[in-house]
């Protein structure tokens, strides 16, 4: 019997690692310098996440119900450079310095930037720079308006 109970736990902490897993890959992220080069190169906008894998109740809402829907995973692949640099580890001088530009003050941070590295705001939402929560309903809407901004320079 305790067997098959710990056998029951497991299967089910593996499904749920698994699931975690499986949706934080769906969206490739790119690190600050790669996706500066390729958005200038592409001449497509910036979705840069200063974010943790774990622990933070921000992030985590985007990783479970943002960056897991597909209709947004597909929107961010194909229109956006998404950039992850994460929080939890040492930032490169260049990391630094953008999280100082928009006062992040080592905290969660989301920017949509043009591929020269400029804040994009959306006129009716303003700048999107410390969401709590986001729903993907809103941001899907967002990151449509950024993308047609975008198509309009």
């Amino acid at each position: 019997m305790k067997t098959r109970i710990l056998l029951t736990i497991f299967l089910i902490l593996s499904v749920n690692v698994w699931a975690e897993e499986r949706y934080a890959g769906k969206v490739k992220w790119f690190s600050l310098n790669e996706g500066m080069e390729k958005a200038r190169a592409e001449k497509k906008p910036m979705l840069v996440d200063f974010a943790v894998a774990r622990g933070c109740p921000r992030c985590e809402f985007l990783q479970k119900n943002v960056y897991s829907k597909d209709e947004i995973v597909k929107k961010i692949n194909s229109d956006f450079v998404p950039i992850f640099i994460d929080l939890s580890k040492k930032f490169s001088p260049e990391e630094k310095a953008l999280g100082e530009k928009y006062d992040f003050k080592n905290d969660c941070l989301l920017l949509f930037l043009d591929y020269n590295g400029n804040v994009i705001k959306e006129p009716e939402a303003g700048r999107m720079c410390f969401p709590d929560k986001i729903e993907h309903e809103v941001f899907i809407k967002y990151l449509d308006s950024v993308k047609n901004r975008m198509l309009k320079k």
